[in-house]
């Protein structure tokens, strides 16, 4: 069982971070809509407030990188911009298309995403040159 844990030790933090940061997006999303605002540009927004925090609390508490800040904060904003595509594209059609509700909706889309950033932020974004080393072993 702690091996089991061990090995699911950053998908767990990821999933914490990844809440609270998903957490401010919709908060942001919501207050805007409330106000008035579109929904495409109130995802615009709360999906950039959560790509840097996220970016930041992940860096230093989750995947603890410290190098090539600035290349890895390009590539995290390339998977956070990929994630805002696909959160659009869901809004979208559940919105516009089946007419279901934007909260909701919202919420659906931060889930699919999540999954989806996480995958690519993993393998791509911080990756370390250890996890090239162990993968050629």
């Amino acid at each position: 069982m702690k091996a089991l844990m061990l090995k699911y030790q950053q998908l767990f933090r990821y999933g914490v971070i990844g809440a609270t940061c998903a957490g401010i997006d919709f908060v942001c999303y919501s207050i805007l809509v409330l106000c008035g605002i579109n929904m495409f540009v109130a995802n615009v927004v709360g999906v950039n407030v959560g790509i840097l925090l996220s970016f930041h609390l992940n860096r230093k508490y989750n995947f603890k990188v410290t190098d090539n800040t600035l290349r890895r904060f390009i590539i995290f904003y390339a998977v956070g911009l990929t994630g805002l595509c696909a959160s659009s594209i869901i809004l979208y059609l559940t919105v516009d298309i089946w007419h279901f509700n934007e909260f909701y909706s919202k919420l659906f889309s931060i889930v699919v995403v999540a999954l989806l950033q996480f995958c690519l932020n993993k393998f791509i974004t911080f990756k370390t040159t250890t996890d090239n080393i162990s993968e050629e072993i």
